[in-house]
């Protein structure tokens, strides 16, 4: 049985509960959804999913505890979905933002995940942002803020050959079918509708890349 591994802040937490109680363990977001999908389709070959996101976390968070929630459960896939909490706190800096090491310690976490679990794959799913809520109050300095992750992390996902789901454009092309808050009620967290938006992308790249036998190629398993 395969075991993946989701990582990140809110978005991956999704209210998770913090014992072994079945009805709250994955949270109520997208890793929900993603393991109900995938165990209805094969119940006797579902992955083992854990969820490890935590709310409010940034890129510095992540790895600082990357040693007890990622390296040690030995995964073989990770999902990694992090950045919107590093681009609010460029936001909240002012105009040039202080320094950011976030391109840094995503490095980092790459290198030390393919050093420590080098048969696992890594995959990197894109941060996005909508102008909604609090994100629209102050939109020009969010969206630069959100590109300059999404850039950094595109290029550290080619660099390393790491798996990478793009996910802003099917927000904003989402918001030609309703409004953005819709999607990202706060500009930031998904609502419903969106965690299923999320699901659905998330899944495509699955079947078509790490389902054995999809005749996908092996971009995402960490540089050994």
């Amino acid at each position: 049985m395969r075991t993946v591994l989701f990582q990140g802040d809110s978005i991956t937490d999704g209210g998770r509960g913090r014992s072994e109680d079945l009805n709250h363990i994955l949270g109520h977001g997208y890793v929900y959804l993603i393991a109900a999908e995938l165990g209805l389709r094969t119940p006797a070959r579902a992955p083992y999913m854990i969820n490890r996101g935590v709310s409010g976390n940034r890129a510095a968070d992540l790895y600082a505890r990357w040693e007890e929630d990622a390296l040690l459960l030995q995964p073989d896939l990770i999902s990694l979905l992090v950045g919107v909490n590093d681009a609010g706190a460029q936001v909240s800096r002012g105009r040039d933002g202080g320094p950011d090491r976030f391109g840094r310690t995503c490095r980092r976490l790459i290198e030390d995940t393919g050093e420590f679990l080098p048969d696992s794959t890594l995959v990197i799913c894109e941060p996005f942002l909508l102008p909604a809520g609090r994100a629209a109050l102050e939109w020009q300095v969010w969206d630069t803020q959100m590109k300059r992750k999404q850039e950094e992390l595109r290029k550290l996902a080619e660099e390393y050959s790491l798996g990478y789901i793009p996910l802003q454009q099917s927000f904003t092309d989402a918001c030609e079918l309703a409004p953005a808050a819709f999607w990202l009620w706060d500009g930031i967290h998904p609502t419903a509708a969106g965690h299923a938006l999320l699901k659905n992308r998330w899944l495509e790249y699955y079947d078509a890349q790490l389902v054995p036998g999809s005749g996908g190629s092996d971009e995402g398993r960490n540089p050994k």
